[in-house]
């Protein structure tokens, strides 16, 4: 049952990426000998740059987006758990990596990949927003590929639960809607935007 683990079930591997207030590893349940992404965010930089409505946001909207079913296009939380001095959220592992480096390696995509892409999107944020989740940082860094090609959304730092609209500015400079930027209030309408 994963609602007991602890960080002693588990071999920690190599890192797969950082981020402002943590890393996330590639690790190895010792008994099952499943593999899994852990995040590992220590509570002092937390604390210090202000994001626990962030981290305590990310961890509710996973848990009740894997509370019902796994979505096959969202890197679902598995459990999580806390020590004295990190949070540590456990996660689908996608072996693929980032579509990021991908699109960077080969250039471009064709017309026909990107649409596959964009329609498992689609299919992600139509399931978000029927829970009132905003997801607020589509980038090519947060989408993850499968071993079969399809996507998972990863990352999930600036979701939040809105049943109307918001007025915190976040995200990502690149990809921000015009209304996040302008503070005058956002929806889910931000998420079609990226």
């Amino acid at each position: 049952d994963a609602s007991d683990w602890k960080l002693t079930d588990l071999d920690l591997l190599q890192t797969l990426g950082t981020g402002s207030y943590g890393r996330v590893r590639l690790c190895k349940h010792r008994n099952s000998g499943e593999y899994y992404a852990i995040k590992i965010m220590k509570k002092s930089d937390i604390l210090r740059m202000k994001q626990v409505q962030h981290i305590v946001a990310e961890k509710n909207v996973l848990a009740e987006v894997a509370e019902k079913f796994h979505h096959p296009f969202i890197a679902n939380l598995i459990c999580s758990f806390q020590d004295e001095e990190k949070l540590y959220l456990i996660l689908e592992f996608v072996v693929g990596g980032e579509i990021f480096t991908t699109l960077r390696n080969v250039g471009k995509f064709p017309n026909d990949v990107a649409k596959f892409y964009i329609a498992e999107i689609v299919l992600v944020f139509e399931y978000l927003h029927t829970k009132d989740i905003i997801y607020r940082d589509l980038k090519p860094e947060n989408i993850l590929l499968q071993d079969k090609g399809h996507i998972k959304l990863t990352d999930f730092g600036f979701a939040k639960k809105v049943p109307e609209r918001t007025f915190t500015l976040c995200g990502t400079p690149e990809y921000l809607a015009p209304e996040v930027i302008q503070s005058k209030g956002h929806g889910k309408a931000v998420d079609w935007w990226t």
